[in-house]
């Protein structure tokens, strides 16, 4: 009985040891993690040659249908000829951007990034420097941004026209690619560019302004429910989605959306000075070739044909600020995509895999 008794206090002691301790270990990681959370994640940039992407596809549709002895020497002779290549500086080189916008502009933070990063890495060989309405000389680096944006809200894509516009003010070559859309804040982007392409049926244009604001007053009126708004300011506050609004907030708004409105084709008239503004400042979209006709864009082209073109002639660099998403946001995502095919798996077999081949 005494062994026992004994016995039960050794393992009280020790479960209260690895108690003590695993509160210690739980404690550090939650202040860890709580320090992670406080501190933005760190990004880099990652750089890929497009000349090797476009090459390697090539390739491998031409080994296809090739013997293996023969696929082993073409090979051996591309990696020698490779090589080659990376030893020898090539005499210009173009930096590609990629711009996917969305209503808050939230690429622009991964945009700024970029900008920065060729900057600190091209070379200035223009002659003509980097003047506003002026295209520079075909001689330095290059830089090309294929924007697809339907624009969103003006400070956005005001400072994403901006970053842009830095590569003007260094006195490098700037290229806009439209292959689908560049409307409102997105075409606000493309214009600072020496030229823009545009893809056939890319929409372009729409230079304008909107605002659209609910209101609910009548409904909560109806409701016996009163909604308080005290502003300091005449002003302060024009049209709101709870309170009534009054024909004084109303046409104080349309003032802003006119003055937005200049603003925006002034900055347009800047870049692009040859644009017939009253004629293409309604508010209205163009696709490709009507677009060209009003000098909204430079030429029809996408920025595949464009940059297959480039990589004869220069290295073609993508440049891409790339933010690691969090452990525990990996893990999530990584857990919902094994979730989603195993539905799908489960989805197939009862289905005898027919769904699929109906659909194709």
């Amino acid at each position: 009985m005494e062994f026992l008794v004994d016995y039960l206090g050794f393992l009280a002691k020790t479960a209260t040891v690895v108690v003590g301790l695993l509160v210690v270990v739980f404690a550090a990681v939650g202040v860890a993690a709580q320090r992670a959370m406080r501190r933005p994640p760190v990004g880099y940039i990652e750089v890929e040659r497009l000349n090797d992407r476009l090459q390697d596809m090539g390739r491998a549709v031409t080994e296809a249908g090739m013997a293996p002895a023969a696929v082993r020497r073409q090979r051996k002779r591309d990696a020698k000829t490779r090589k080659r290549r990376r030893r020898e500086e090539a005499s210009r080189r173009v930096f590609v951007l990629n711009f996917n916008g969305d209503i808050e502009a939230n690429a622009v933070e991964a945009l700024r990034r970029e900008v920065s990063a060729v900057l600190a890495a091209a070379k200035d060989r223009t002659l003509s420097g980097g003047a506003r309405g002026a295209c520079p000389s075909q001689e330095g680096d290059e830089v090309v941004v294929r924007v697809d944006s339907a624009g969103g809200m003006v400070h956005g894509y005001g400072l994403a026209a901006s970053q842009l516009a830095r590569v003007r003010d260094h006195g490098l070559q700037l290229t806009v690619a439209v292959d689908k859309v560049a409307a409102s804040g997105g075409y606000m982007m493309a214009a600072v560019a020496s030229r823009i392409l545009a893809a056939p049926f890319a929409v372009v244009g729409s230079i304008g302004v909107m605002a659209q604001i609910p209101n609910v007053h009548r409904l909560l009126k109806r409701h016996a429910v009163d909604v308080e708004v005290h502003t300091a300011g005449r002003f302060k506050r024009t049209l709101d989605v709870l309170g009534e609004n009054t024909e004084e907030g109303r046409a104080k708004l349309r003032e802003e959306l006119r003055d937005a409105h200049a603003l925006f084709q002034e900055f347009v008239g800047t870049w692009r000075p040859k644009v017939d503004m009253p004629a293409v400042s309604t508010g209205e979209a163009w696709y490709g070739q009507r677009a060209l006709d009003r000098a909204l864009v430079d030429e029809l082209t996408t920025s595949d044909e464009y940059l297959a073109r480039a990589c004869e002639k220069a290295d073609v660099l993508e440049v891409t600020w790339v933010t690691p998403k969090p452990p525990i946001e990996r893990l999530f995502g990584e857990m919902s995509r094994a979730a989603a095919a195993a539905v799908e798996r489960v989805v197939d077999r009862a289905l005898g895999g027919t769904a699929k081949g109906d659909m194709r």
